[in-house]
């Protein structure tokens, strides 16, 4: 893949943190200098399911009629929706030409958001999604139904969005030595969107002297990198609870974090340091594979 054709990908669907999410994008947009795609989806499978649910229940002596009449019902509300999406697709398209992408792409897909995604891979550089779509709107507590499925089912770098846009300054690696993070640490320091930031990369480990080796290890990545500040420290404690801690004494505006192999992502997000970071930390997640 060619990551200077590839797509930033913001997925909106008019949630509440659909604003954010389009402003975190055009900033990634315009850092790395690539397309910026507005992709908003129109799932009929729930509609299909009533109707199926519906005709079950219809008497014999009406049934042709209340068949059409869903029918008809069914073709007004895919009409609706349709519209509603060209609306966001035109909302969302002023705000990040306001905020300088000069072009960005509208795309309007029928069809569930996982399977397009799965079809838009190829051509996705970064993925950009809330934490939370309509369905668990102002539940802070909660995280998107088909989040975690996106989580598994894709191979691209996925900023999870769950907080009004504020640019970047400082950065946070959680470190922990494995082989998707240190992937994670290479991509930070060779990648455009990270220059001129702070980085501050943090290990949790109650053992200090493997700590102090690990985050050795990772500021090599470092040694060749000039426009990027890097702070190297130790943390003891429970990992959620001491990184959630560091970013809110530290102001840290990014956090990223190393993707797994799908079966390990899913025991995570089951079971789960992911999911306690994704529920707990109030900034948004880049999740690196």
């Amino acid at each position: 893949m060619d990551n200077r054709q590839a797509n930033v990908l913001a997925c909106i669907d008019g949630a509440t943190l659909t604003e954010a999410v389009c402003d975190h994008a055009a900033w990634i947009a315009l850092r790395l200098a690539a397309p910026l795609k507005l992709l908003h989806t129109i799932d009929h499978h729930h509609e299909t399911a009533a109707r199926v649910d519906l005709s079950g229940n219809i008497g014999l002596g009406s049934q042709e009629d209340l068949l059409e009449e869903i029918t008809t019902l069914e073709q007004q509300q895919s009409k609706l929706k349709l519209k509603q999406g060209k609306l966001l697709l035109q909302a969302a398209k002023g705000r990040v030409k306001e905020a300088g992408v000069s072009e960005p792409i509208c795309c309007q897909l029928h069809g569930g958001l996982i399977a397009s995604l799965i079809e838009l891979e190829e051509s996705i550089r970064i993925l950009v999604i809330g934490l939370r779509g309509q369905v668990h709107d102002n539940q802070p507590k909660q995280i998107g139904a088909k989040l975690e499925a996106i989580i598994r089912s894709l191979h691209r770098p996925i900023l999870i969005v769950n907080e009004a846009f504020k640019e970047p300054k400082r950065i946070m690696i959680a470190y922990d030595g494995s082989k998707a993070v240190d992937k994670a640490v290479e991509m930070v320091a060779a990648s455009p969107l990270f220059k001129g930031l702070t980085c501050h990369l943090v290990c949790v480990n109650d053992d200090e002297a493997t700590a102090a080796k690990l985050l050795e290890r990772a500021a090599e990545k470092f040694s060749a990198v000039d426009d990027i500040e890097l702070i190297t420290i130790k943390v003891k404690g429970k990992a959620k609870e001491a990184l959630c801690k560091y970013q809110q004494q530290h102001d840290i505006n990014l956090t990223v974090m190393g993707a797994f192999s799908h079966t390990r992502l899913h025991d995570m997000l089951l079971g789960s340091f992911t999911h306690k970071m994704l529920v707990n930390s109030n900034k948004p997640l880049l999740l690196l594979r």
